[in-house]
């Protein structure tokens, strides 16, 4: 069996298992359909006020890419602490394949479920408060979607890995959540924001994907920003690829692994 061949074999046998092992997590489960619907909800309420049905859209598809940060940040941030809290961290740091192809598959199953999130909170907006997100470049914008979910998929990956050295590593991806609203311009425009955090936004992949979602949705090439989010989700794939590798070597050393 080729190197390529094991390596897929195992992302997708551990992707399988954890969306089984998501599937049945009461914490997962309401991360990933109650809290989606709760902030849209709010969302629609607050552009509601303003009488224009082009915001009620604008802030239709930034709520639906809302839900899948908000779920990618807090649960894949926690899931190496989960598996160190159960005890087979170690396991699975020990387990005859790089560390990085044991966790990827995590961060990627996640993503699969915040795939319902998307879904649903724009079925939520077109059912309850009436709001008609029309797509006007459907394979664009299926495919901006795609990029999109797999990038954040790698972006928490890389929070995923601190967890291996830092036991209160995962509150980074709670600390990240809220800001990460503002950051991606899920809901307020980035124009609003001062240079400096502009220059921040576009560090992150979901703000190169938002802007793509809205640009297949109003009919415009989105492809450029599409190409700009699967670079930068490529990028956090290798850089946590490298530090995982780094981290565990660290907490070898200071015999950290295994501390609760």
């Amino acid at each position: 069996m080729s190197g390529v061949h094991r390596a897929a074999r195992v992302l997708v046998t551990l992707w399988w298992l954890q969306l089984k092992i998501v599937a049945v997590s009461a914490f997962d489960g309401v991360l990933g359909v109650i809290y989606p619907l709760f902030f849209a909800t709010t969302a629609f309420l607050m552009f509601g006020q303003s009488g224009n049905p082009q915001a009620l859209v604008y802030a239709g598809l930034g709520a639906a890419v809302m839900g899948t940060w908000s779920a990618m940040a807090t649960s894949a941030s926690g899931a190496l602490q989960s598996q160190r809290w159960q005890g087979t961290l170690e396991l699975l740091v020990c387990a005859p394949t790089r560390l990085a192809l044991a966790v990827l598959p995590v961060t990627a199953a996640l993503a699969t479920v915040a795939l319902y999130s998307l879904v649903a909170t724009l079925l939520w907006g077109r059912f309850v408060f009436g709001i008609d997100v029309a797509i006007a470049s459907p394979v664009a914008f299926v495919v901006a979607l795609a990029v999109t979910l797999a990038s954040l998929a790698t972006f928490g990956f890389l929070l995923s890995v601190t967890v291996v050295r830092y036991r209160t590593g995962w509150a980074l991806g709670n600390l990240l959540e809220y800001p990460g609203w503002l950051l991606c311009g899920f809901l307020v425009p980035l124009d609003l924001f001062p240079t400096w955090v502009q220059w921040l936004a576009q560090a992150l992949p979901p703000t190169w994907g938002m802007a793509a979602i809205r640009s297949a949705a109003a009919g415009q090439a989105p492809w450029g920003e599409i190409a700009v989010c699967a670079g930068l989700g490529l990028g956090y794939a290798v850089l946590a690829t490298v530090l995982s590798e780094r981290l565990v070597d660290s907490a070898r050393r200071h015999a950290t692994l295994a501390l609760t």
